[in-house]
């Protein structure tokens, strides 16, 4: 009996099936900065004008945005030592210049899913209330703190599937705002996120299965009530955008450091994946806003190699890794989901170069080498996106788009650090020691 192929190489399928680190190159991808200039780019930029109105709200209920003005953005920090560590461990060259974009230290949820997240959250609320005309678009939104507003938002309720990130930053914003809000988590999230979600009078709902169990659980509770709003991580368009407004922020950051991202300065964006929203809307973003100056790359865990999948057999999410035979069982929690987006793999299905795998005791080391050699601390799914400069697939594959030696020489290379900040030092300290005695 023949193996079922899944329309896949056999090599790949095999390394896949193997949990071999591997690289898949996306064969669909077009040149042209396609599809990102109609509805849905000016729906970025929506987004951005959604967030500026939030802002003093934001300004005023969370005071460690006092510094941006209620803007929840993260620094660019290049990683020179990192870059000589890398090259020494994995015994590489890396030409160009290595950079993190800091998610770790996104303020309210310390990961991506403060950008996603968050924005759902206060589109919803900003429907609610011009449906009900308690606020205009030309108010001061810091009027939203008022006790008044968290008694209207109190008779609306809020659910979510997540790992764990997104939890925190929709359950973080929710409960602020007045929503009660319940997660539902999977079997991967870690006691500190359930632990500090209940803190904040959120309801955190164990399930003992997987990422895409946990989300059908929250739209399941949703349609029971008609005052609950369901906020789907597999198929949200609004959490997408979120994330998309990144690359208007990026480009502003890279004018202000002096940093060229042109034809002979080409920017490769390495950016970890789980269920696709959150790197689908940057990548997304990003091609709007550099278009064929940008490339971008997908991280995976070995066991939960959902978009590559998703992707490389043009089934999205009717396919999961579970039918390959993986457990989806990893120690980037974040990562550890078994079926990708529905909208995130068609939005980028042109516009991502390509998807690698990385695995768990790679992530460790990385752990380890970042906190040596630059002191940042991040868990461990952050660090799927920095092993991407060090791969020679990689760097062939930018060279098959007919990049030379002198634009890979002038390139920058940004790994997007995806989350961190809120892990207890104690845990923290055990990620470390683990990544030192891998080393």
């Amino acid at each position: 009996m023949m193996e079922h192929t899944y329309g896949l190489e056999p090599a790949l399928l095999s390394d896949l099936k193997a949990m071999k680190e591997t690289f898949w190159s996306n064969s669909s991808l077009i040149s042209g900065n396609p599809n990102t200039n109609t509805v849905e780019g000016r729906d970025i930029y929506e987004a951005e004008e959604r967030l500026l109105r939030f802002a003093p709200y934001i300004k005023h209920v969370f005071p460690e945005t006092e510094g941006k003005n209620g803007i929840i953005e993260s620094p660019i920090q290049g990683l020179p030592d990192m870059q000589l560590a890398l090259q020494e461990f994995y015994h590489t060259t890396l030409p160009g210049k290595l950079l993190l974009k800091c998610d770790n230290e996104l303020p309210i949820a310390g990961s991506i899913k403060a950008r996603g997240g968050i924005y759902e959250v206060l589109k919803l609320a900003e429907t609610l209330l011009l449906d009900h005309g308690l606020i205009q678009l030309a108010d001061d939104y810091s009027v939203l703190a008022n006790p008044s507003f968290k008694e209207f938002f109190s008779q609306y309720s809020i659910a979510v599937g997540s790992t764990g990130n997104l939890a925190l930053s929709i359950g973080t914003i929710g409960a602020a705002l007045g929503f009660n809000v319940t997660v539902h988590m999977s079997r991967e999230a870690k006691e500190w996120k359930k632990k500090l979600l209940r803190e904040k009078g959120v309801t955190v709902i164990e399930h003992q299965n997987d990422f895409s169990y946990a989300v059908e659980e929250g739209r399941m509770q949703c349609m029971k009530d008609s005052n609950c709003f369901f906020i789907d991580d597999e198929n949200s368009k609004d959490l997408f955008m979120g994330y998309a407004v990144a690359a208007l922020r990026l480009k502003k950051q890279f004018e202000e450091e002096g940093i060229k991202v042109d034809r002979d300065h080409p920017l490769v964006v390495y950016l970890p994946c789980g269920v696709g929203g959150g790197p689908g809307g940057v990548t997304y973003g990003l091609k709007h806003v550099f278009g064929d100056h940008v490339h971008c790359y997908f991280a995976e865990p070995t066991n939960s190699p959902c978009m590559l999948l998703g992707l490389s057999t043009g089934k999205h999410e009717n396919i999961s890794v579970q039918e390959i035979g993986l457990s989806n069982r990893t120690e980037a929690d974040g990562l550890a989901v078994g079926r990708p987006s529905a909208l995130a793999g068609r939005m980028v299905q042109e516009l991502v170069n390509g998807v690698y795998t990385v695995n768990d005791e790679n992530l460790f080391k990385m752990l380890a080498l970042l906190q040596k050699s630059e002191s940042i601390s991040l868990e461990p799914s952050a660090l799927a996106g920095m092993l991407g400069p060090t791969l020679p697939q990689i760097r062939k594959h930018l060279e098959s788009l007919s990049l030379t030696s002198h634009q890979l020489h002038h390139a920058t290379h940004l790994v997007w650090a995806t989350g961190g900040d809120l892990v207890p030092a104690s845990i923290m300290e055990k990620y470390t020691a683990k990544g030192n005695g891998l080393l």
